[in-house]
Protein backbone atom coordinates (compact mmCIF):
# COMPACT_ATOMS: atom_id res chain seq x y z
CA UNK A 1 0.00 0.00 0.00
CA UNK A 2 1.50 3.77 -0.93
CA UNK A 3 1.62 6.41 0.56
CA UNK A 4 0.79 5.37 4.05
CA UNK A 5 1.32 8.67 5.85
CA UNK A 6 -1.95 9.41 3.92
CA UNK A 7 -3.92 6.44 4.95
CA UNK A 8 -5.47 6.18 8.46
CA UNK A 9 -7.48 3.53 10.47
CA UNK A 10 -11.55 2.88 9.22
CA UNK A 11 -13.73 0.66 10.80
CA UNK A 12 -17.77 -0.08 9.82
CA UNK A 13 -19.35 -1.88 12.84
CA UNK A 14 -22.87 -2.94 12.42
CA UNK A 15 -24.42 -5.07 15.60
CA UNK A 16 -24.08 -8.31 13.79
CA UNK A 17 -20.43 -8.17 13.29
CA UNK A 18 -17.55 -5.84 11.65
CA UNK A 19 -17.76 -5.37 8.09
CA UNK A 20 -14.56 -4.11 7.62
CA UNK A 21 -10.97 -2.92 9.43
CA UNK A 22 -8.07 -1.61 7.31
CA UNK A 23 -6.01 1.48 6.28
CA UNK A 24 -8.01 3.58 3.98
CA UNK A 25 -6.70 6.57 1.75
CA UNK A 26 -10.35 8.29 1.76
CA UNK A 27 -14.30 7.53 2.73
CA UNK A 28 -17.41 9.60 2.04
CA UNK A 29 -19.84 9.14 4.52
CA UNK A 30 -23.48 9.97 4.00
CA UNK A 31 -24.58 12.79 6.90
CA UNK A 32 -27.68 13.90 7.24
CA UNK A 33 -26.18 17.72 6.73
CA UNK A 34 -24.51 16.25 3.62
CA UNK A 35 -22.06 14.16 2.34
CA UNK A 36 -18.40 14.35 3.62
CA UNK A 37 -15.09 13.06 2.54
CA UNK A 38 -12.56 11.85 5.17
CA UNK A 39 -8.98 11.81 4.70
CA UNK A 40 -6.16 11.72 7.38
CA UNK A 41 -5.76 14.65 9.40
CA UNK A 42 -9.34 14.88 9.80
CA UNK A 43 -10.63 17.76 12.42
CA UNK A 44 -12.76 15.37 15.00
CA UNK A 45 -16.22 15.50 14.51
CA UNK A 46 -19.19 13.07 15.52
CA UNK A 47 -21.61 13.20 13.17
CA UNK A 48 -25.33 10.91 12.53
CA UNK A 49 -25.40 9.44 9.58
CA UNK A 50 -28.70 9.12 7.11
CA UNK A 51 -29.33 5.70 5.10
CA UNK A 52 -26.69 5.65 2.04
CA UNK A 53 -23.42 4.21 1.10
CA UNK A 54 -20.14 4.82 2.43
CA UNK A 55 -17.61 4.71 -0.09
CA UNK A 56 -14.27 3.43 1.21
CA UNK A 57 -10.72 3.82 -1.26
CA UNK A 58 -7.97 1.90 0.37
CA UNK A 59 -5.91 3.44 -2.07
CA UNK A 60 -5.40 6.91 -4.02
CA UNK A 61 -6.74 6.26 -7.37
CA UNK A 62 -8.59 2.91 -6.61
CA UNK A 63 -12.29 1.98 -7.08
CA UNK A 64 -14.53 2.39 -4.20
CA UNK A 65 -16.14 -0.06 -1.81
CA UNK A 66 -19.51 0.49 -1.36
CA UNK A 67 -21.46 -0.45 1.76
CA UNK A 68 -25.25 0.53 2.62
CA UNK A 69 -25.88 1.69 5.82
CA UNK A 70 -29.42 1.96 7.21
CA UNK A 71 -28.27 5.26 9.01
CA UNK A 72 -26.03 5.20 12.59
CA UNK A 73 -22.68 7.64 13.77
CA UNK A 74 -19.36 8.11 12.68
CA UNK A 75 -16.91 9.25 15.01
CA UNK A 76 -13.59 10.79 12.79
CA UNK A 77 -10.34 11.82 14.31
CA UNK A 78 -7.37 12.59 12.87
CA UNK A 79 -5.79 9.31 12.48
CA UNK A 80 -8.83 7.12 12.41
CA UNK A 81 -12.82 6.71 11.11
CA UNK A 82 -15.23 4.75 13.13
CA UNK A 83 -19.00 4.17 11.46
CA UNK A 84 -21.37 2.23 13.96
CA UNK A 85 -24.08 1.56 11.43
CA UNK A 86 -27.37 0.18 12.44
CA UNK A 87 -27.81 -2.03 9.68
CA UNK A 88 -25.02 -2.36 6.78
CA UNK A 89 -24.51 -5.08 3.87
CA UNK A 90 -22.41 -4.70 0.86
CA UNK A 91 -24.20 -2.97 -2.32
CA UNK A 92 -22.95 -6.01 -4.27
CA UNK A 93 -24.77 -8.38 -2.16
CA UNK A 94 -28.31 -6.15 -2.70
CA UNK A 95 -31.15 -7.49 -5.17
CA UNK A 96 -32.69 -5.00 -6.89
CA UNK A 97 -35.71 -6.92 -7.87
CA UNK A 98 -36.33 -7.90 -4.05
CA UNK A 99 -36.07 -3.91 -3.12
CA UNK A 100 -38.71 -3.25 -5.23
CA UNK A 101 -41.04 -5.78 -4.44
CA UNK A 102 -40.78 -4.60 -0.69
CA UNK A 103 -41.09 -0.83 -1.92
CA UNK A 104 -44.49 -2.09 -3.85
CA UNK A 105 -45.25 -4.15 -0.22
CA UNK A 106 -44.85 -0.98 2.20
CA UNK A 107 -46.75 1.51 0.03
CA UNK A 108 -49.56 -0.74 -0.21
CA UNK A 109 -49.20 -1.45 3.46
CA UNK A 110 -49.07 2.19 4.24
CA UNK A 111 -51.99 2.88 2.03
CA UNK A 112 -54.09 0.88 4.67
CA UNK A 113 -52.25 2.32 7.69
CA UNK A 114 -54.77 2.56 10.70
CA UNK A 115 -53.38 5.00 12.92
CA UNK A 116 -50.00 7.29 12.82
CA UNK A 117 -47.97 4.34 14.47
CA UNK A 118 -48.16 2.14 10.92
CA UNK A 119 -47.67 5.39 9.28
CA UNK A 120 -44.88 5.99 10.87
CA UNK A 121 -43.31 2.62 10.54
CA UNK A 122 -44.37 2.26 7.14
CA UNK A 123 -43.25 5.08 6.14
CA UNK A 124 -39.18 4.44 7.68
CA UNK A 125 -39.57 1.11 6.11
CA UNK A 126 -40.04 2.04 3.09
CA UNK A 127 -37.35 5.50 2.80
CA UNK A 128 -35.09 2.44 3.85
CA UNK A 129 -35.93 0.89 0.94
CA UNK A 130 -35.91 3.53 -1.25
CA UNK A 131 -32.49 4.36 0.17
CA UNK A 132 -30.98 0.75 -0.86
CA UNK A 133 -32.48 1.03 -4.68
CA UNK A 134 -30.91 4.34 -4.72
CA UNK A 135 -27.65 2.50 -3.82
CA UNK A 136 -28.22 -0.40 -6.04
CA UNK A 137 -29.37 2.19 -9.19
CA UNK A 138 -27.30 5.05 -8.49
CA UNK A 139 -30.42 6.88 -9.05
CA UNK A 140 -32.65 8.30 -7.01
CA UNK A 141 -35.44 6.74 -5.76
CA UNK A 142 -38.57 9.42 -5.33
Amino acid sequence: MAQTENNFDFELVSPERKLMSEKAWQVTIPGYEGDFGVRAGHASVVSNIRPGVVEIVTEQGSAPTKIFIAGGFADVTATNCTVLAEEASMVDDLNQEKIQEEIINLESKLSFAKDNIEIARYTKQLNLEKAKLTAVTGTFAA
